[in-house]
């Protein structure tokens, strides 16, 4: 099996790295550190470094969490897609993030990048590297979308062709939801198993994981420095909280890493610091025609080749 130590050693400094760059734009707040152990249990132990902003100028809520957990059994959420791992014992370290900006033209964005490794008793120990990055604009600009897309491609590009257009789509896939009909946003990227099938080395998954994780700031840097001056009134504000309702939504009925964390006795408040700090819903809620709100709906909810507009 894989060591461990050279992925944490990475993970951690790539939270470090972050942080340092959205403290950047803040004049005066600061992340907040909060550091946690869990005792071993019948069911969960590890560690985190915890990383939260809130009430900055620039961005009214993000989390940077480093977490890394092992368990005796793999949650339901983990073995939907892979049944061949149930009873399987467990061990997990990433970096999940999530950025609410408090500007409206400024979109909230999420990435995650992990190592997952499992074994099961007769079997074969399994790992694999999973994450990605996907943005969600209250307020779309076509620039903004191409550019952070073809971020994504180059952190795919040595690795493959076939990479940026199948994570593409797997991420179209994935952030999509069902029961509104409407993506989450603009996407990005998003793989899992990745080197769990033997097609790639441990090398070269490790790579491919880290090329993600440091192209994330280079993606998204940029949109905050273009959009945190722009003027917004209340109703730019009133549709981010509606918007950011469509956000808790995903987390709390989709999202594999949230299911993950509260099936497996997580740490709540690391597992639940993705959520918005004001969010609102609306009954039957649609934009006026013609209106920059509706313009979201029209452009920038439905899967498109973003590339393609640059």
């Amino acid at each position: 099996m894989p060591e461990i130590q050279p992925i944490k050693d990475y993970l951690t400094d790539l939270q470090d790295r972050i942080v340092r760059g959205l403290e950047a734009f803040e004049p005066e707040t600061r992340f907040m550190y909060d550091n946690w152990t869990r005792p071993p249990d019948e069911r969960l132990s590890g560690e985190g470094l915890g990383r939260v902003i809130e009430n900055g100028a620039v961005f009214e809520r993000g989390g940077i969490n480093f977490s890394h957990v092992r368990g005796d059994k793999l949650p339901p959420s983990a073995t939907a897609h892979r049944p061949d791992l149930a009873g399987s014992s467990f061990e997990v370290l990433g970096v999940s993030l999530v950025i609410h900006p408090r500007n409206p033209y400024i979109p909230t964005s999420h990435a995650n990048v992990r190592f997952f490794k499992a074994e099961k008793e007769g079997c074969e120990p399994v790992w694999w590297f999973g994450g990605g990055f996907d943005l969600t604009p209250f307020y779309g600009f076509e620039e903004d979308a191409v550019f952070w897309h073809q971020q994504a491609h180059q952190a795919c590009a040595p690795f493959g062709e076939d990479h940026y257009p199948r994570f593409k789509q797997w991420c179209d896939d994935y952030f999509w939801l069902k029961h509104r009909d409407e993506a989450r946003g603009v996407g990005g990227l998003f793989f899992d198993d990745y080197g769990a099938d033997g097609q790639v080395d441990f090398d070269q998954a490790f790579a491919f994981m880290r090329s993600v994780g440091d192209h994330y700031l280079k993606a998204y840097a940029p949109i905050v420095e273009k959009r945190k001056d722009t003027p917004f009134g209340q109703r730019e504000r009133d549709f981010q909280a509606y918007r950011r309702g469509r956000y808790v939504e995903f987390n709390l009925v989709y999202d594999r890493g949230t299911l993950f964390g509260l099936q497996s006795g997580g740490r709540a408040e690391s597992i639940l610091m993705s959520m918005p700090p004001r969010a609102e819903w609306r009954y039957d809620y649609h934009p006026e025609p013609g209106s920059a709100e509706a313009e979201l709906y029209d452009i920038f909810l439905k899967p498109r080749d973003w590339l393609a507009q640059g």
